[in-house]
Parts: structure tokens; sequence; C-alpha cells
């Protein structure tokens, strides 16, 4: 008999969970204008995503993805996994054309709260028909009975992000910018911010926490996203935004909550100053000593995907391969239950200050989780979970 869609929150004991894959991968190309591009830019394109991606790159990954999925089993939760489709192909919407990107982050659009499976609307062009890869596990949930609900899409009659700073030379260094240099040997993301002109709402910017939710306006949700969602969860949730964090996208590289009454929060964005109020009462774990970005992924990056990204650009293409993920995302990790965490292998930190506090650390490697932009909350979205609805904040 098939089980019913939910998941109330981040830590009850795993059922059923969705796995990522890379598998199909692109360079997510994104052009904003409808023209149709002509064929020999398109096969000069597919050169260029079979260099940023190569086959053994992809191979790595989705063997670390398919060890992950393992794991899982052998906890005893029931894995899914997506039904790719070729999303190399471009496709258009009225003001703009784009590739797909893969079906790797399963988390970054799909909200499970309770038994709403709710569908969030991207500000990415290139993430258009991303989460069409998990419809055929929603079907397979569908006659058990679930609210399935898909936010609307947004025109992007133009970019809705613009960078933060025009000239990156008039940038003040923070002192997180300063540690991610250090650990990302010299590297410092971009930033940029994002327009109220349409809903655009990524589900990795939200927290699950009963009732309450804790929404991050950011580059990939804007306050409009976080009133959708409001007006669609109704009286019996409460959405609470905050913008005070950090600058970038997803919350799941800053606040991952543990248990009820604990939070860990990365210190190098979260002060006593910037952490939501709702969190006044628990226990604050405060830890920003993640792993370096290893050299693999830093050379790969420079030399491979840097090259790529900028030629792209002299196209007249963005990618989101220009970037690589933060390296906080060394500290995104999945709770199985309230006492067992699967951490990367290589945040030896994390897993001893965890097991310190007395949690059972289970490790995975995920080794291009840099490059390939996001970690194991990232890739992974649990279906259902041994939860109830429930107040954590009363």
């Amino acid at each position: 008999m098939q089980s019913k869609i939910n998941s109330h929150n981040e830590w009850d004991k795993l059922k059923e969970v969705i796995v990522g894959s890379a598998r199909q991968a692109t360079i997510a190309a994104e052009y904003f204008n409808s023209d149709k591009i002509p064929e020999e830019i398109q096969k000069k394109l597919i050169k260029l995503t079979n260099q940023a991606s190569p086959q053994w790159f992809l191979d790595e990954v989705n063997e670390d993805l398919d060890n992950l999925a393992n794991i899982l089993k052998q906890y005893g939760a029931k894995v899914h996994r997506p039904k790719e489709h070729d999303i190399k192909k471009f496709y258009s919407g009225p003001f703009w054309t784009a590739t797909g990107n893969n079906f790797y982050n399963v988390r970054d659009l799909h909200l499970v709260v309770g038994e709403n499976v709710i569908e969030s609307s991207s500000p990415r062009i290139s993430r258009f028909y991303e989460a069409s890869s998990l419809y055929d596990i929603w079907y397979n949930y569908f006659d058990a009975g679930f609210k399935w609900i898909s936010a609307p899409k947004p025109m992007l009659p133009e970019n809705p992000l613009s960078p933060l700073y025009i000239d990156e030379s008039e940038r003040k260094l923070t002192e997180e910018d300063l540690k991610h240099k250090e650990l990302s040997s010299g590297r410092l993301e971009k930033l940029h911010k994002l327009n109220e002109k349409e809903i655009y709402f990524e589900a990795a910017n939200t927290v699950r926490m009963g009732r309450d939710l804790l929404y991050l306006v950011s580059t990939s949700g804007n306050n409009k996203g976080a009133k959708w969602l409001q007006s669609i969860l109704g009286k019996d949730y409460k959405v609470h935004t905050t913008d005070k964090l950090y600058r970038a996208d997803h919350i799941d590289t800053t606040v991952m909550c543990l248990k009820p009454g604990t939070v860990l929060l990365n210190s190098k964005r979260a002060t006593k100053a910037t952490t939501p109020e709702i969190f006044n009462k628990w226990e604050k774990i405060w830890f920003d000593d993640v792993a370096e970005i290893p050299s693999h992924e830093i050379d790969f990056q420079n030399d491979v995907r840097d090259v790529v990204a900028a030629e792209l650009k002299s196209l007249g293409f963005d990618s989101i391969i220009s970037g690589m993920c933060s390296p906080w995302v060394g500290m995104n990790f999945l709770s199985l239950d309230q006492k067992t965490v699967l951490v990367d292998k290589r945040q030896t930190k994390l897993i001893k200050l965890l097991e310190s506090l007395k949690f059972d650390v289970i490790t995975v490697s995920l080794r291009h989780m840099y490059t390939q932009g996001g970690g194991i909350h990232c890739a992974t979205l649990d279906t259902v979970r041994e939860s109830k609805l429930e107040s954590y904040f009363d």
C-alpha cells in the first residue's frame, strides 16, 4: 500500500526520501531574448556543455548520489529517484530562451509541508522544467491523497537578478567574505539582488518547524514569495521572514534545526543581533569551522567552468556555472531522526561537534558538491517522516 505524503519538520524519523540525479546535466544557458538560437550557436553550446560537464565528472557525481541512496536504504528509508528527461534542448517563453540545468537539487524547488507538496517558482529560467522530473513520484503518491500545489510561473520579461555591486572594487569585504576567501583559495561569490515584480520563491529558502516556517528573503526568494506561501498554507501555519542573515540564497547553509529546541547556526552569518527572534528560547549551537573547498573542485572551477562561463557570456548567455557553492555548504546535512545525522565526511570538526552533543553521525562523500551546486540536504527531499503537526514555540 502506498504511503501518504507526511513531513512536518526536519528531524523526525525518515521513512521515505527522494535522492537527486546528475544524469542529463547541462550548463543551464539563459538568454533573455526569445529569438531562435542559430543552429551554429546551438552546436557550440552542446560542445561547451560537454566541456563543462565531462562524462567522468557526471559519473562521479552519480556514483556518489547512488551511494547516498544506498546509505538511506540501509538506514531503512524507502528511496525514490527522479525520472530524468533531456534538458539540454532549448525551450522558450515570450521573453527568453534557455536550456535546463539538472535534477540534482531536488529540495530546491519542492517544499513538503505536512501533506502538501508545493512546487516553487524559481527566478531562474533554466529551472522552468526541472520540477517535472518528480511528477512520476507525485503520481505514485496521488492515489493515497495529498495536496499538490504549484506556485504561479513567473513571466520573467527581464532578468530579475541584478548585481549588488556594479563595480566589485566598491565592495567592502565583511568578516564572512574574508573567511569565504580563506576557505576557497581566494574566490569570492558575486552578490545579486532580486526584484519584487513577480512571485519568486525557491523552496530551499525555508526551514520547516511544524506550524512555523522560517523563510529567507534572498536572491532566490522575495517578499512576494513569502506572502504567497503564507496565503497557501493558511491559518494553521505561520511563515516568519528574515532578510538579515546573509546576502546570497537558500537557508540550509546557515540555519539547520536538529531537533525541537535545538538549532545549528552558521556563526559567520548569524549573530545574536541577526538571528531570527523565533529562536530566542531555543538552544543555539554556533559553528562556522567548515572544511576548505578541496583543491580538485577549485581547479575544475578555475580551469574548466570559468572558461566555459566566459565563452557563454561572449555569446550573450548567462549560466549558473559561473559560480560555485560557498564553503558553507559543508554545514548542509540531513537529519534521519532526532539522534542520527547524515554529514559530509570531510566535515571532521562538525562531526566531532555533533558527536559531543550525543548525535550519531553517518558520513557520506559528495566529491563535487561545490561545483555541482548542492550538499546532502539540497540533493534530498524527505516525503514521509514519522511526524505530526505540532507547535514548538508555544
